[in-house]
């Protein structure tokens, strides 16, 4: 799971950031100042620690280019800068000091999450290309799943709702982060009931009295247990 600070002194934009990073399944860490900021990456230090930044260049005590040398000091972490400062100076500036994008305000938030999806996908480590625990394996990349050694088959939409849950292993996925995603990537209409349907047919197929993967949280959403 990545985790994001949002460095943004603008509390309703700041809020409205990590409210759609979270509905992408992104986990937020919200600072308002480059003193705050350093204190969550510091409190994050040695967990699964920060994986992006975003944050503004004009902030209560400093510009966030200030934040950007520091934690580039500290290790190398990808920096966004969203700001409303679009002087040709500027924008140089927060590439010379190694960020990966530059975005002024105003903003299209679905163009910003594409930028973020692909910075992640350019930085972070490639994510592993199978699941194997014994019983259920799983190839990603071949849509091949195998339940204690026999082939296991699935509708495009069971593979794509385990593969959403799998790599979020221990986190809540709520009812509108998995329609979200499942309609943002089937191009087909799934409700909550159809949702439910989906995960019914799955724990079916992979589930037995010694092995459980989905754990349904009561009004929430669900979550992969595996």
């Amino acid at each position: 799971m990545y985790r994001i600070l949002v460095v943004e002194d603008d509390r309703e934009l700041n809020e409205a950031l990590c409210y759609a990073l979270k509905r992408q399944a992104y986990e937020t860490v919200a600072a308002f100042s480059i003193q705050e900021a350093r204190e969550k990456y510091q409190e994050y230090l040695g967990k699964d620690t920060i994986q992006l930044v975003i944050m503004d260049v004009n902030l209560p005590d400093g510009e966030g280019f200030v934040f950007c040398q520091w934690i580039k000091n500290q290790q190398e972490i990808p920096v966004l800068f969203l700001t409303a400062r679009d002087l040709e100076e500027d924008v140089l500036k927060g590439y010379d000091l190694g960020a990966e994008d530059y975005v002024t305000k105003p903003f299209s938030m679905k163009i910003l999450l594409r930028k973020i999806e692909l910075i992640l996908k350019r930085t972070q480590p490639e994510q592993t290309k199978g699941y194997d625990d014994g019983n259920l394996k799983i190839d990603w990349e071949r849509a091949k799943i195998a339940v204690n050694q026999k082939e296991c088959a699935v509708t495009p939409t069971e593979f794509r709702l385990l593969k959403i849950l799998a790599e979020n292993q221990g986190r809540l996925l709520t009812y509108d982060i998995l329609l979200e995603q499942l309609w943002d990537c089937d191009g087909q209409f799934v409700d909550k009931h159809t949702l439910a349907v989906n995960i019914n047919r799955l724990r079916r197929k992979l589930e037995d009295a010694d092995h459980k993967y989905i754990s349904n949280v009561y009004g929430m959403g669900y979550q992969w247990i595996g």
